[in-house]
């Protein structure tokens, strides 16, 4: 809008004292600057206003004193005398007309036929036609924008152009469009103001006359413009009139920008209010306001913004180049910064001394100031962020200046270091820039500079990530030939996504591999950098542990013969929290080193494990004991970090078996006393309270241990570990006195040998152990475990014992496996005659039925029993886990040298492998099932518990089934009850048989195969009861009792009678009661086929359990009434060919099957005495008779009973 150049715009004065109707500035304006006013001043002396104050009252003669000087205020006056509400009607009146089909063509009902030009019209008309005529233009030209779809016109009027009648047309536009806002609305107005001539210098007064309306004109211009605003000229006259309305109101110029890339609408609009706010904030040191906006729009989160600017960018390169341009004016303003900022001269060396003054003193300085590194930084990321994201394409001038900024040499500062490592990746991303071999000379030079000066740098700026670490990371991606992974450095220390094509870095690979940085001298150089100091996820970039994890992962060190153990050991020793996220795959890259050989060629190119010295060092005092009151100099962190490398190096050993074993190697494993002085479990739960700060650590520590530890993993163990690390605990130990660390463990030793004469010193000095933390209690554990069988004693208390399983519970969380030990040695049995074997964690992984053999007093020792128990379990799952190592240790290296001694031999079956699993297997289940018969049999009442004074006696009877009760002539009744009396059912037996049944449910549950494996086995049927009601999961046993019914041997049909008569009663389920009819079926059909001695040895034990099958399910009784029937004939017939009289028995049978509710008031203790005769008779077939009666009265009594 080159024709308003010569007009005057109303100045920013002038605006805010309209804005805020400053009556004094207003009277400072010069006589032009006053007369653009002039419609709201007059329209404000003149109307009635709200403001009824004095004040206002006051304003308000000043006003009409500053109007009554100017001569024009009397034309302004006369157009305000107008009728404006005929004005209207006409005016909407010929908006009609035009709207109709071929309307705008017809005569104007504002004007009448024009007898001259509308220039002149305007000049001899009165008000009321100046209003008419202005009106009815604006009218066409805001009709023709609405129909213009969007396209841009400029419509070519007289009365807008003619530079006489601007400023009594810009005074009727005001007029009327203040008086006739409905039918004028700003927005609209505005709209058609930009395609008539000098439409933004009356856009501009008309806006100054209403300053309120200043952000509805800009909002809804920028709303209604282009997307590209350079594209066209409509966009560039849009922008060239929110620019002199922002000049117009600095104050707003920022916000509007904001609108800007809201509506992303306008680019050029945005960059021109950003280059006009960097003119006036002059301000060299910091980055300018055009670097910041750009840099915002590029490198911000919005996409959409990023690409509608990008291709603001791409589009404006096309055309060609344009002074007035707002690109080029941007780019040509980013230029002068950037050469604003550059060095002076050159120079190979950047002095210690960066004091101003030196810059005129030592004319070869040519480093960068540091007053000028953040900018210069901004300016670098400014131009990748131009160039990779929205296609900038550098002139050659620009390139020039950028490639010496890029090669100039900072101070050694942090924001240096910065900058140096912004240049490096910009070189990367566009090797472009190097066009020239002068150019790459100079690149070479900075290069070299670079790494010698890298040391120095690290040291004066006091920065542990410096660019040397980027320097080897980039050459070692370049020998491996791994260009996507220096790309991804690049775009990750840039902080932007650039597309880099591989194909670009084909020079600098060249320049690094063959000039700089070969594979020989990286080694090297990297085994001599110095390993980061309290390396954490604090320090951020590129670390010397990244080089070295790159070098490890493409064998670079066992490729030159370099020992990396002792760096990579001190840099896993410079560790703290937050854990750097790079630690644990340098490990395990580490440990792939190791084992793994980087060609079959040369299997012994490995590199060496850390030595088991080195990890006892890191491990010293933690261990228990007095030495554990030793602090380690090693941070936990560190010890974590050692932990994991030992359960993965011994993994990665098991799963690498196969493959070593072709290669005829076998790398040495850690030894068992090795990772018997770890305090593993004590560490884990170290890592579990810092899991914020390990990352990833502690669930990868958990993943090691559940495969190679499961007795570390146990759930109770879980459980009670948050039961002691729990609130109520915390509580407990914040009441804990400086009295309670008085004890030491002599004064424990002696109060333990005071028991049972004197318990009261024991169990305060217990009660006070209670309090203090699991890893404060471990210097306690070796003299309460190695005491712990002087509470076998008769007179101990009970509540002496519960304390002591209490605190065994507590070092359980921290020390399990040495603890395990201590505590197996000490219950041995105390036979003098014998002398008592020390056994280690190794004996009883490989034998855990060693925890059984201990003293006998502790099967009547509930809290002693739950401690044994608990270690059974841990060993029991340690055994498991430990042959499966060793068989896979074993295995793959037996095979190999199998075959390779079997070479030339054929016919010769290769079967070792599945013969290993099998006894593996085997053995397993052997030692499950035997630990399972030991526990069963400590259920077993001693002789003098089943006496009629213990309490303990009437314990399986109290459960007993009442088939096994019926058995007994007596009744039982008046026995037990006796019993009950005098003991009841808490008992030690009874405490002990309860924590037997919780773990063989546990093992159950874990692996059905072992109740199978039992029960096919077998146990004394006295048990029965017991197992059924005390351990839940028995219901499982139904599955294989049909199987156990098919078995030859009579005895484990018995005992799947028997055991099956108890489960019916216990899970009255549909599935047992077909298992219940296929049992009477099979009864029946063993009576065919037993001998008369079978018989009876198979139908006595037996017959009892059918009154628990008919008492459990109803239906049975016919089967079991006609299998009664039947067992009594075969009996009466055998006794018939002995010529004695059994007629009458059968005879009853028939009567009892056909009406049983007649005899179901005869009593069973009548039955017994009738029948004591009888049953003492020597001959089987009749005590079998007359037991097969008994039974019969017990089904029917039963089922009576139950209706």
């Amino acid at each position: 809008m080159s024709e308003s150049a010569g007009l005057q715009f109303v100045s920013p004065y002038a605006f805010e004292a309209m804005q805020k109707v400053d009556v004094v500035r207003l009277a400072a304006l010069s006589d032009p600057e006053l007369r653009l006013l002039l419609p709201c001043l007059v329209r404000m002396a003149l109307c009635a206003p709200a403001d009824q104050s004095h004040t206002w009252a006051q304003d308000k003669k000043l006003i009409l004193r500053l109007l009554s000087g100017v001569e024009a205020v009397n034309s302004i006056v006369a157009l305000l005398s107008v009728d404006f509400h005929a004005l209207e009607q006409d005016a909407r009146k010929e908006q009609q007309l035009r709207h109709k089909p071929g309307g705008s063509n017809g005569e104007s009902i504002l004007v009448s036929q024009l007898q001259h030009g509308l220039t002149l019209e305007f000049e001899h008309s009165d008000p009321l036609r100046r209003l008419r005529l202005a009106l009815s233009e604006l009218l066409a030209i805001m009709n023709k924008v609405s129909d213009s779809n969007g396209e841009f016109f400029l419509k070519s009027s007289e009365l807008f152009k003619s530079p006489v009648y601007l400023e009594e047309v810009a005074d009727v536009l005001c007029i009327l469009q203040a008086e006739l806002p409905s039918l004028l609305p700003m927005i609209v107005v505005a709209e058609a103001l930009l395609h008539v001539r000098n439409g933004e210098w009356f856009l501009c007064l008309l806006v100054a006359n209403v300053p309120d309306s200043f952000n509805e004109v800009c909002r809804g211009l920028i709303k209604n413009g282009e997307r590209q605003d350079e594209e066209s000229v409509g966009g560039r006259r849009r922008t060239e009139a929110l620019r002199q309305l922002c000049q117009m109101n600095p104050s707003q110029a920022l916000n509007i920008r904001a609108m800007v890339v809201e509506e992303c609408h306008l680019p050029g609009l945005g960059v021109a209010l950003t280059l006009d706010h960097t003119k006036t904030d002059t301000t060299d040191d910091a980055v300018s306001p055009l670097v910041s906006f750009v840099s915002g729009l590029l490198l911000g989160t919005n996409a959409k913004v990023r690409t509608w600017f990008g291709m603001f960018i791409r589009n404006g390169q096309q055309r060609k180049r344009e002074s007035s341009s707002v690109l080029w004016q941007m780019r040509r303003q980013l230029l002068l910064e950037l050469v604003a900022i550059l060095p002076r001269s050159r120079s190979t060396h950047v002095p210690n001394d960066s004091d101003g003054d030196t810059e005129q003193a030592m004319s070869g300085y040519s480093g960068l100031r540091e007053e000028y590194v953040v900018k210069a930084s901004a300016l670098l990321r400014l131009y990748c962020a131009l160039m990779g994201i929205a296609g900038l394409r550098p002139t050659d001038e620009e390139a020039e200046q950028l490639l010496q900024l890029m090669t100039s040499r900072p101070p050694a500062t942090p924001a240096g270091v910065r900058f140096v490592s912004l240049s490096f990746c910009k070189l990367l991303a566009f090797p472009t820039l190097v066009s020239t071999p002068e150019q790459e000379q100079l690149m070479v030079m900075w290069l070299s500079w670079m790494i010698k000066e890298e040391e120095y740098f690290e040291s004066a700026a006091g920065v542990s990530a410096s660019f040397g670490e980027m320097l080897l990371l980039v050459a070692m991606y370049f020998h491996s030939n791994q260009l996507s992974a220096i790309i991804e450095l690049v775009c990750s220390t840039l902080g932007m996504k650039i597309a880099i094509k591989p194909s670009s870095l084909s020079k600098m690979k060249t320049i690094f591999t063959q000039e700089i940085f070969t594979e020989q001298v990286v080694t090297a150089h990297a085994v001599r950098v110095p390993v980061t100091s309290n390396l954490s996820a604090n320090i951020t970039g590129f670390l010397p542990i990244h080089c070295i994890y790159q070098l490890l992962r493409s064998r670079a060190f066992t490729k030159y013969k370099v020992s990396i153990k002792d760096w990579i050991f001190k840099q896993l020793c410079e560790t703290s929290t937050p854990l750097h996220t790079q630690l644990l795959p340098l490990i395990d890259v580490y440990i792939n080193s190791v084992l793994t050989p980087a060609s079959k060629a040369s299997p012994e190119a490995t590199n060496q494990p850390i030595t088991e010295q080195e990890i006892l060092n890191v491990f010293q005092g933690l261990s228990g004991g007095d030495s554990s009151r030793v602090r380690s100099r090693y941070s936990i962190t560190t010890q974590l970090l050692v932990l994991y490398y030992i359960l993965s190096y011994e993994e990665a050993l098991l799963v690498n078996t196969k493959s070593l074993a072709l290669m005829q190697k076998k790398p040495k494993s850690y030894s068992a006393a090795l990772m018997d002085q770890i305090p593993i479990k004590y560490l884990i739960r170290q890592a579990q309270g810092l899991q914020q700060e390990l990352g990833g650590l502690h669930s990868a520590l958990l993943r090691l241990l559940a495969t190679n530890y499961p007795h570390l993993c146990m759930v109770e163990d879980w459980i009670c570990e948050e039961e002691i690390t729990g609130t109520l605990p915390l509580l407990r130990r914040m009441l804990l006195t400086s009295s309670a660390r008085k004890y030491s463990q002599q004064q424990l030793q002696e109060a333990f040998q005071m028991v049972p004469s004197s318990s009261a010193q024991l169990m305060r000095i217990l009660e006070h152990l209670t309090l203090l933390s699991a890893s404060d209690l471990i210097p306690y554990a070796e003299v309460l475990v190695s005491n712990i069988s002087l509470l076998l004693n008769e007179g101990v208390s009970r509540r002496i014992l519960q304390t002591v399983n209490k605190l065994w519970m507590v070092l359980n969380t921290v020390m399990p496996r040495r603890l395990w030990v201590m505590t197996v040695n000490a219950l041995q049995p105390s036979v003098e005659l014998v002398r008592q074997q020390k056994y280690t964690q190794n004996d009883l992984m490989i034998d855990p039925l060693i925890v059984l053999r201990c003293d006998q007093r502790i099967y009547r020792c509930p809290p002693l029993m739950d401690i044994t128990l608990h270690m059974l379990n841990g060993y029991l799952l340690a055994s498991k886990a430990y042959l499966n190592s060793h068989l896979k240790e074993t295995s793959d290296f037996d095979r190999q040298t199998q075959t390779i001694s079997n070479l030339g031999l054929s016919g010769q079956p290769d079967t070792p492998e599945v013969t290993r699993e099998e006894l593996k297997n085997a053995l397993l289940a052997a030692q499950d099932s035997a630990a399972v018969q030991i526990l069963l049999e400590i259920c077993l009442p001693t002789s003098e518990e089943r006496g009629p004074a213990s309490g303990a006696g009437g314990l399986l009877k109290s459960i007993q089934h009442p088939a096994a009760k019926q058995e007994e002539p007596g009744g039982g009744l008046p026995e037990g009850g006796s019993a009950d009396k005098q003991g009841g059912l808490l008992s030690n037996l009874r405490e002990v048989q309860c924590l037997i049944c919780c773990l063989l449910h546990q093992m159950f549950i874990a692996d059905p195969n072992i109740a199978k494996l039992v029960h096919f086995q077998g146990y004394p049927q006295d048990l029965l009861p017991l197992t059924v009601a005390g351990i839940p999961s028995m219901h499982i046993c139904l599955d294989f009792i049909p199987e156990l019914l098919a078995q030859p041997q009579l005895e484990k049909q018995i005992f799947a009678i028997q055991l099956l008569s108890h489960l019916c009663t216990q899970y009255a389920l549909p599935k047992s009661l077909s298992v219940a009819r296929l049992a009477v079926s099979v009864m029946g059909t063993l009576l065919t086929v037993l001998t008369q001695a079978k018989r009876f040895s198979f139908f006595m034990p037996t017959l009892a359990c059918l009154v628990s099958f008919c008492q459990a399910f109803p239906p049975l009784y016919d089967d079991v009434a006609a299998l009664l029937v039947q067992v009594g004939q075969v009996c009466a017939s055998d006794v018939a060919t002995k010529a004695r009289d059994i007629d009458p028995l059968i005879a009853r049978l028939q009567h009892l099957k056909r009406k049983p509710e007649e005899v179901a008031g005869i009593s069973k203790v009548a039955l017994h005495q009738r029948l004591a005769g009888e049953l003492a008779c020597a001959d089987p077939d009749v005590q079998l008779c007359y037991r097969i009666e008994a039974t019969f009265m017990d089904i029917i009594n039963t089922t009576v009973r139950a209706v």
